[in-house]
């Protein structure tokens, strides 16, 4: 009997509210310098003070934020990144201030946020020496590479550095080369990494065509700045980030800065004076004497975040329940309880906590109190509250976990709690003692509900085979029984309210699915909805009832008024519960309803109400028929009420339990639900939250030997300083990535940012022609078949050449603007009139009509991928196969299927795991991969030799890794090599397999995400792969000249490593010769 209606699972809880400890200005990020002045980042604007300290000035006011500033070498004038028309975009203005001047046109990439761990998108890095051009680097994907371009200070077409990947860079003082990082993974929540993408610096000579290593250190080594003849940079070799310099003539390196408790930050430089951020503070330092000065900066801000705003609490609904008489609500919304009238009356905020995460309220079956979970003490307790006002009163007190959930017992005297230390706990309401009933160590209960008499628990537990039981636990006993047996997988148990079933969802429903690539199956939609008939007496409501047993009710008429009579004493009376333990698992009786999904479960003994397929529905049991209650809505119903709470999108409606099709007539009125945010109280209490979800949820309680209580303290002090929800996400991050782990993530809650305005793209590569017109260069071949994969000007029809002229777009001549694509701003997947010419003039064009990109990636990982197939066919003479697996979620699985099975008939097989995101189904391509064959098979009629199992690719196999190959992306080589299926080559891997799952709330959506699983070795018993990677067999690292030019030394190697082993390859047996049994 669910006695509550969650929209979402809460957990978790905050802190008080820290007081600002001084007036001087933190948090002041990414500065840059002309020499004489200091240009950074605050609040999300730019802010310019004088090198020598005082008061700030700001430079920028936009809802967007404002980021890497970088002074032109004569310090007149500003590059900088900015949002002002949504996308993340280059933008210059003066120095002075003024309009600023927007100088690139992108595709918008879908994680281009600073909040976001790929960092903001056209990150600018730096001027030409001329001063005439601004570098900045550009992801078309939302993966981790990216490339350098420059542009025009005026803006104009970009240009590509000739180099296949790029990051923070620094020109030499003659313009000649470039220092600069092959990766960018500075907004990575991960310190002291030395896995696969710990980068070195490395300098470009484009006249030498050559690039050199000159850090070599395994640790990371990033943001060169070239300053005569040293070349400044972060390094934490030393553990905490610090200031490195590398002298170009003497080849040695040494430790400039010595900072120890906060990381040096984004340092920058413009002629001898190199400025950075340490602690929130900012420093400069003088290239020369090699000693850092803190910069002593204050500001006045409007800070809008220090006030209170009013926001509507229907827009953050977490829970609801139902007072029994169904007259009111109380509600959860951004961790306050409301208590509002269903129909009219008034609405009131019951806990009014802004640095409090209050969740989960409940009403007492009895209607007298409302308990809730709340950590205003820090830590999650347990509260209760008279229903009619008042103060609360705590049950709990000096709890060490996390409250998971809780219920409410019938009689409104006791109630449990589960918690993340697996416990069960049984709370006295009147006395505060709690008993602990039970602890797994293999996991937490799920479902804990009661009896309706309240003698009893029901939840579910998983066993050692990983399957979840049902089990009913009896109070006075102090005794757990299971219900079902370890055969099925089962969830969600409820008692009937009559006390004769315990109702629950089991998977006991096999109907394989069969592959259409292989002989295999699968299944899926195993749950059904089944009764317990707790008491042998009770039978089974779906025995047969013959015309005998028909007559003989109709001769019991005489005896109605006593059956009445009767019922309503039973209506009285609490239904006690009687189990029978003997021979329970066989009296389990199934519905009649189709496979599916189905939990939320709530039953009268006479029906039975659930959610499945798609909606809520209710299952007869005297009519032995099914029906709908309500489409897309969830149901919840109180123990005894008559009432019941429905919750659809995002309403609540409340309506007389149905028999039937419910109708939910109008939604409670919740525009009354104002809440009074306190950013600084609420930031406080999500930094603290996050604190403790680490604490009780991380793989290893040692916390990789950190001291967790002295990384709170040392980031806390930061808090109060936060002006944004950037800011806060920024603080949190340098936290969690004390702890060394590659899926320590947060991500933040609510940010305003402006609306993105997506750009067109053609899936063409264009050129200026002196004419100012734009000449198409080349046409990115699509796939005409695929919506995804369309090439606007390859479709079927169009016509466009190589070589032709865009003149116009929608009337507008393109000879009128800088940078064609500035036409093209906000025409994604819009109808867009193209006119074309084969000379650069108006006159003659032909139009055409296209709806332009959002996004030319899929194009040219498309084209790249088609390329290596047949490169790999060509270069063996059709004899070895080539797989790209992009991840390893659904779409890499669906690459894998897509060229893998086509590809049986090859000798040999290249399976590409580069730059692979990660995901979880490594081990589905591994087994396919695995295979080999026990038995063959033959057919009259066919010369095809068939395996068993099916699918066997026979042959070498090789696999391409680099430091991209991330998460299952790392998972996936190890397991190639531990199955032996043959060598890697390639560079090291990401090095991050600590796993994750979703996030517990936060109460303004932050989403922040624990490792808590992993892997390790099962012949050594070791840890694998964290923080490290996995190494190539062969190392083969790509030289950026080659790959630029178009060659790909990793997969030759490949090529050239599988043609060698194909010489010792055994084919499969010959059919035998004809059998012939005609002789003795």
């Amino acid at each position: 009997m669910k006695k509550k209606l969650i929209f979402s699972l809460l957990v978790l809880a905050g802190a008080p509210s820290l007081l600002m400890a001084a007036d001087e200005a933190r948090l002041l990020r990414f500065p840059a310098t002309n020499g004489n002045e200091i240009v950074f980042s605050y609040a999300g604007d730019l802010y310019k003070v004088p090198a020598t300290g005082g008061e700030a000035g700001r430079l920028t006011s936009h809802v967007g934020y404002e980021m890497f500033p970088r002074f032109s070498p004569d310090g007149k004038t500003i590059a900088f990144t900015g949002q002002y028309d949504g996308n993340t975009e280059v933008y210059t203005m003066p120095v002075t201030g003024g309009e600023p001047l927007r100088v690139t046109y992108t595709a918008t990439n879908s994680r281009d946020d600073l909040g976001d761990r790929m960092g903001p998108n056209n990150i600018v890095m730096t001027w030409t020496p001329d001063g005439s051009r601004i570098v900045y680097r550009n992801r078309i994907s939302d993966g981790f590479s990216g490339k350098l371009f420059t542009v025009e200070k005026e803006g104009g077409l970009s240009e590509v550095i000739p180099l296949p990947e790029g990051g923070f860079c620094s020109y030499s003082p003659d313009g000649k080369q470039l220092a600069y990082n092959r990766v960018m993974r500075e907004f990575r929540t991960w310190k002291y990494y030395k896995g696969g993408m710990a980068d070195d610096i490395w300098i470009y000579n484009p006249d030498k065509k050559t690039v050199e290593n000159i850090t070599d250190n395994p640790a990371q080594d990033i943001i060169p700045m070239w300053i005569g003849d040293e070349i400044f940079f972060l390094s934490d070799r030393d553990r905490t980030m610090n200031i490195f310099v590398y002298n170009t003539k003497t080849k040695q390196t040494d430790k400039v800065t010595d900072f120890t408790e906060y990381d040096v930050k984004f340092p920058s430089a413009n002629g001898n004076m190199i400025v950075f951020e340490n602690g929130g503070y900012i420093y400069k330092m003088d290239a020369g004497s090699k000693k850092p000065e803190k910069v002593n900066i204050t500001l006045t801000s409007d800070n809008i975040y220090a006030r209170s705003e009013i926001k509507d609490g229907a827009g953050y609904l977490t829970e609801a329940s139902l007072s029994p008489d169904g007259e009111r609500l109380v509600v959860t919304a951004r961790g306050e309880v409301f208590n509002l009238p269903v129909e009219k009356g008034v609405t009131k905020n019951i806990t009014r906590s802004p640095g409090a995460h209050d969740r989960d309220a409940q009403w007492s079956p009895d209607g007298k109190f409302i308990v809730y979970i709340s950590d205003a003490t820090g830590e999650t307790e347990l509260y209760m509250q008279d229903a009619t006002g008042g103060e609360p009163l705590q049950l709990t007190k000096d709890n060490d976990t996390y409250i998971r959930s809780f219920e409410l017992s019938p009689d409104s005297k006791t109630l449990v709690y589960t918690d993340r230390k697996n416990r069960v706990n049984l709370l006295d309401i009147a006395t505060k003692q709690v008993t602990t009933l039970l602890q797994d160590p293999m996991g937490e209960p799920r479902g804990v509900t009661f009896s309706p008499d309240s003698q009893w628990l029901t939840y579910t537990r998983t066993g050692n085979n990983e399957y979840s039981i049902v089990y009913v636990y009896n109070l006075a006993e102090k005794k757990e029984y299971p219900v079902t047996d370890k055969w099925y997988d089962s969830s969600s148990p409820v008692f009937s309210t009559d006390g004769k079933y315990l109702v629950f969802a089991s998977a006991r429903d096999f109907n394989p699915t069969y592959g259409s690539l292989e002989w295999n199956h699968v299944y899926n939609n195993m749950y059904g909805v089944y009764l317990t008939l707790l008491s042998k007496d009770t039978p089974s409501p779906f025995i047969e009832k013959d015309a005998e047993v028909a007559v003989a009710k109709e001769e019991s008429k005489k005896n109605t008024s006593v059956k009445k009579e009767e019922t309503r004493k039973e209506e009285l009376a609490t239904s006690v519960v009687k189990i029978d333990f003997d021979g329970i698992t066989d009296r389990v009786v199934k519905l009649p309803v189709s496979p599916s999904y189905y939990g939320n479960f709530y039953s009268d003994g006479n029906k039975v109400y659930y959610w499945g397929r798609g909606g809520t529905r209710v299952f007869d049991l005297k009519e032995q028929k099914e029906d709908v209650v309500a489409d897309g809505a969830s149901m919840g119903v109180e123990p005894g009420s008559k009432k019941v709470l429905f919750f659809k999108g995002d309403a609540l409606y409340v309506t007389d339990i149905p028999s039937g099709k419910a109708d939910l007539g109008d939604p409670v009125n919740l525009s009354n639900m104002k809440i009074a945010v306190d950013y600084p109280k609420e930031w406080a209490q999500i930094f603290d939250e996050a604190w403790r979800a680490y604490r009780d949820g991380f793989y290893l309680e040692n916390m990789h030997g950190v001291d967790w209580n002295a990384v709170k303290a040392k980031y806390q002090v930061l808090v109060p300083y936060a002006k944004t929800r950037l800011d806060l996400n920024y603080i949190i991050g340098e936290m969690i990535g004390e702890l060394n782990c590659g899926h320590a993530y947060v991500n933040p809650g609510e940010v305003e940012r402006p609306d993105r305005i997506k750009t067109g793209l053609l899936g063409a590569e264009i050129s200026r022609d002196k004419s100012g017109f734009f000449r198409l260069e080349k046409i990115l071949p699509g796939a005409s078949w695929s919506k995804s994969l369309r090439s606007p000007l390859a479709e079927p029809g169009i016509e466009a050449k190589v070589g032709e002229f865009i003149v116009a777009i929608d009337g507008v001549p393109t000879n009128s603007v800088k940078d064609m694509y500035s036409l093209l701003v906000g025409k994604a997947d819009v109808p867009t009139e193209i006119s074309l010419n084969s000379k650069p003039q108006l006159e003659g064009a032909r139009k055409i009509v296209i709806s332009p990109l959002e996004e030319e990636y899929s194009l040219y990982h498309y084209n790249w991928v088609q390329d290596n197939i047949k490169k790999v066919d060509k270069a063996s003479n059709g004899k070895i196969g080539y797989i790209y697996i992009p991840d390893m979620g659904p779409e890499g699985l669906n690459e894998f299927s897509r060229y893998f099975y086509p590809q049986l008939d090859k000798e040999g097989l290249i399976i590409d795991d580069r730059a692979n995101g990660g995901g979880n189904v490594s081990p589905m391509i591994l087994e396919r991969l695995s295979r080999e064959p026990y038995r063959l098979t033959m057919r009259r009629g066919s010369a095809r030799i068939g395996t068993v199992p099916d699918a066997v690719q026979v042959g070498p196999k090789v696999c391409l890794i680099n430091k991209y190959s991330a998460s299952d992306g790392d998972l996936f080589p190890w397991g190639f090599r531990a199955l032996g299926l043959g060598k890697l080559i390639g560079t090291r891997t990401w090095g991050g397999i600590v796993g994750i799952s979703g996030s517990l709330p936060y109460m303004d959506g932050t989403d922040i995400r624990v490792p808590f699983f992993t892997s390790f070795d099962p012949k050594t018993g070791n840890w694998i792969i964290e923080n490290h990677g996995v190494d190539p067999d062969i190392l083969i690292d790509n030289d950026p000249i080659k790959e630029w030019s178009g060659e790909d030394q990793q997969l030759d190697r490949a090529i050239e490593e599988v043609m060698k082993q194909l010489k010792e390859r055994k084919p499969l047996a010959p059919v035998p010769a004809p059998r012939d049994w005609s002789h003795k």
